[in-house]
């Protein structure tokens, strides 16, 4: 009578939910737990209450409350995994990296090689830690918060020696905070999209952030920043403050536009705001095409001088830069890729030409009119291993080739870097790499001497 009356109720209701794989067979035998689980279906959808619907819940009232207090768990446990979970809406993704580094100098400068082995010649043990978090409100808009810390102290500690064209991607991104091991806030910015432009604006973020097509596929690991910068360490300067920017992509094309202020924050005209003097603004414009295995991009950056926003460059151009004025920086790269890995490898190539003036109220005799850099890099995927790297480049930061005055500059530093990447797990990566400066102060070596670098590290690198 049970089953019939079961049957009865499924035919009139439609309650087949509660029947495993939400089938229900006639002519299949079933448990009681099973008639009782088709029963509890049919008890949200019931109507009238029958002198048959009573006796079905007397006959199965055990069952039916055993099925209860298991939903009702189910229910609580849920409700605990969500009151303590992050955000429905937010993911958070880590990258954690230690480096063990140590540098030797050389050359027939003793002095300066001496002065730099007692500044710089200790081996050090540092740390890099940053946490991205990535809100999204309606699936393809993107609020972004980074909190980073370190202990790298460009003053005290670094192992790229004698000048900025050598230090590390990690040092550099400390050398101006507040100081090591404390956590700041170091992107703070949101990004939507609206039909085929993308719009950012942020209190905090960076002009690589802005830009539609990044121009190098080079490297799988950094152990020198500069080298990484399509070549143009200018145009890339990666200003980072108060902006706002917009690209344009269709078809392969892709075209951007952004505005960076770094001391955006400050209220005073004169040493900070935005679109002043004292910006220290970064205007930059890009137009680039991208294929499945290459790409071609132009960028021209407008950069206010006397604000460190060169990042990279010979002693010598580092000195004419911080004069008050202007710099034009241009850069033109590309890159090709293999379709499948092999012993060929990934070129990213890049060149750069800046162009400075200084203010009416500066003495520019001397001083750098014109600078040019560039860079090529080579990598070879699954090298050796599946999941291995192999990588080299070579290149100049920004070098002095024209002077205010005439004058003929002796200025210039090459830099190399060779690397090999273990992937330990996918999460966990082991990269040692040797780099070498060949003329690190670029003109400020004394006349007829020489001063080199080589460095060393193992930079360890967790993704979580």
């Amino acid at each position: 009578w049970a089953y019939q009356a079961l049957s009865n109720l499924i035919e009139r209701y439609g309650c087949v939910a509660g029947y495993p794989n939400g089938t229900y067979r006639g002519s299949r035998a079933m448990t009681r737990f099973e008639a009782a689980a088709l029963l509890n279906a049919c008890l949200d959808r019931i109507t009238e209450v029958t002198d048959e619907l009573k006796r079905l819940m007397k006959e199965f009232e055990q069952e039916l409350a055993v099925l209860k207090g298991r939903v009702d768990g189910l229910e609580a446990k849920v409700a605990e995994l969500e009151a303590t979970q992050f955000s429905t809406t937010t993911k958070l993704s880590g990258l954690a990296t230690f480096v063990l580094g140590a540098n030797n100098f050389s050359g027939n400068a003793n002095n300066v090689v001496q002065a730099n082995k007692a500044t710089f010649g200790a081996t050090t043990f540092n740390y890099d830690v940053q946490l991205n978090f990535d809100t999204s409100f309606t699936g393809n808009d993107l609020l972004r918060t980074t909190l980073r810390s370190g202990n790298f102290d460009g003053d005290s500690n670094s192992f790229g020696g004698a000048g900025p064209s050598g230090l590390s991607q990690l040092e550099v991104a400390f050398q101006e905070e507040a100081g090591p091991n404390l956590l700041s806030i170091d992107r703070l910015f949101y990004q939507f999209p609206l039909g085929d432009f993308t719009f950012t604006l942020g209190g905090r973020v960076g002009q690589e952030d802005m830009l539609a097509i990044w121009p190098s596929v080079y490297p799988a690991e950094t152990v020198l920043d500069v080298l990484t910068l399509g070549g143009a360490p200018g145009a890339y300067n990666k200003n980072l403050g108060a902006g706002a920017g917009v690209w344009w992509q269709k078809n392969g094309f892709a075209i951007s536009a952004n505005y960076v202020a770094a001391n955006g924050s400050n209220g005073n005209p004169n040493d900070g705001g935005i679109a002043t003097d004292g910006a220290g603004g970064t205007g930059t414009v890009q137009i680039g095409y991208t294929a499945e295995q290459w790409g071609l991009v132009a960028t021209y950056s407008y950069i206010q001088n006397a604000n460190e926003l060169f990042v990279y460059a010979t002693n010598f151009t580092f000195d004419s830069f911080s004069n008050p004025g202007d710099t034009s920086a241009f850069g033109l790269s590309a890159y090709w890729q293999p379709a499948e890995s092999g012993w060929i490898p990934s070129i990213s190539a890049g060149w750069g030409i800046n162009s400075t003036n200084y203010n009416s109220t500066v003495n520019d005799q001397g001083l750098v009119s014109t600078s040019q850099s560039w860079s090529v890099g080579l990598q070879w995927e699954d090298a050796f291993l599946k999941g291995n790297a192999l990588g080299m480049a070579v290149g100049q930061a920004p070098f002095a080739t024209s002077l205010k005055g005439g004058d003929t500059p002796n200025d210039g530093n090459y830099v190399w870097e060779w690397w090999y990447k273990f992937q330990v797990t996918d999460n966990i990566a082991v990269t040692p790499a040797l780099f070498y400066l060949s003329r690190p102060l670029g003109g400020e070596t004394p006349e007829g001497r020489s001063f080199q670098q080589l460095g060393g590290l193992i930079k360890t690198s967790f993704r979580f």
